[in-house]
């Protein structure tokens, strides 16, 4: 079987030092007013498992996850669209991690009225993704309690600021180490999260399974697991189930890459979805192209319809 990650086409261009990062890049404020997200119109209702949808934003508009919606009934293809991505990145003075936004990112947050309320609009909910930049900061290395708290309100301010509706951690590109940053160590992961999930009781926070964080889930009696709305596999074109305590419904053992996995692969991955009664299947770099026949590959199976496309 093979196992095909994510291609980050930017992942070059975002590795940079942490001194060149930090002077012309934009770092994340913290503390921000609230900025309610407006209230979804109802939505055709939908039965089926949750799909997902990861929009690389260097090159492609959130926009089009509201694109997509089945044939039978009107309902959207996509309940949860994921912007890719923020970065955790390393701050000399504090020596530790720092949200950082990339100008795409920050573009996509800034004009949040146009790039994320129609999507909420729709009943879509949009979720900031946030992984390593090469630059030794990691989720999974804070060097205190207080840091990984620090940068857990970072994250929630964040989601409170532009409205959002949840955070999606993903501990690839971290490179631990750099910058003389630490190892990965037990506690920080359990740290972040912990606080994480206290600053934001009814928001969503996701696991994209890979990395030194997703085998550090308990520390000191507390297993954080639970706290975790869904987890999903990494490996665009295979099966592999998350290794974390959560119940099927909100698991994604299945993960594609629309337009490069087949579509039979595709479909057989989404009937796999249905037949051992999982809850979530994900989907990764949704452009700007009609996708229609790669999309209903999987709707067919997941909600018995084709997906419509309207530009």
């Amino acid at each position: 079987m093979f196992t095909l990650m994510r291609s980050r086409v930017r992942a070059a261009a975002l590795a940079l030092s942490a001194v060149a990062a930090l002077a012309f890049g934009t770092t994340a404020t913290t503390g921000a007013a609230a900025a309610p997200a407006p209230a979804p119109a109802p939505a055709p209702v939908k039965e089926g498992p949750t799909s997902v949808a990861y929009v690389e934003v260097n090159n492609n508009s959130m926009l089009n996850v509201g694109k997509y919606t089945l044939a039978n009934g009107g309902g959207n293809v996509f309940d949860v669209a994921v912007i890719f991505a923020a970065n955790i990145n390393y701050d000399p003075g504090t020596k530790t991690g720092s949200l950082y936004f990339n100008e795409n990112v920050q573009r996509v947050l800034d004009n949040a009225a146009t790039e994320i309320r129609p999507l909420q609009q729709k009943g879509i909910k949009v979720v900031l993704s946030v992984l390593g930049n090469h630059q030794g900061a990691g989720f999974a290395n804070f060097p205190s309690q207080q840091t990984a708290s620090a940068f857990a309100k970072q994250l929630s301010d964040t989601v409170a600021k532009y409205g959002l509706d949840g955070i999606d951690i993903d501990d690839e590109y971290a490179e631990y180490g750099n910058n003389g940053t630490g190892q990965p160590n037990d506690s920080s992961f359990v740290y972040l999260v912990t606080a994480l999930r206290a600053n934001m009781p009814d928001k969503i926070i996701s696991l994209y399974n890979i990395g030194p964080s997703a085998t550090r889930l308990s520390y000191g009696g507390v297993d954080v697991s639970s706290k975790f709305d869904y987890a999903w596999n990494p490996y665009y074109g295979s099966w592999q189930v998350p290794g974390i305590a959560l119940p099927k419904s909100k698991l994604s053992p299945a993960a594609v890459e629309i337009g490069r996995t087949s579509q039979s692969t595709t479909a057989d991955l989404a009937r796999r979805t249905v037949s051992e009664g999982y809850g979530v299947y994900l989907t990764y770099n949704l452009d700007g192209a009609d996708r229609s026949a790669d999309v209903s590959a999987f709707t067919r199976e997941l909600y018995g319809s084709d997906a419509v496309y309207t530009p």
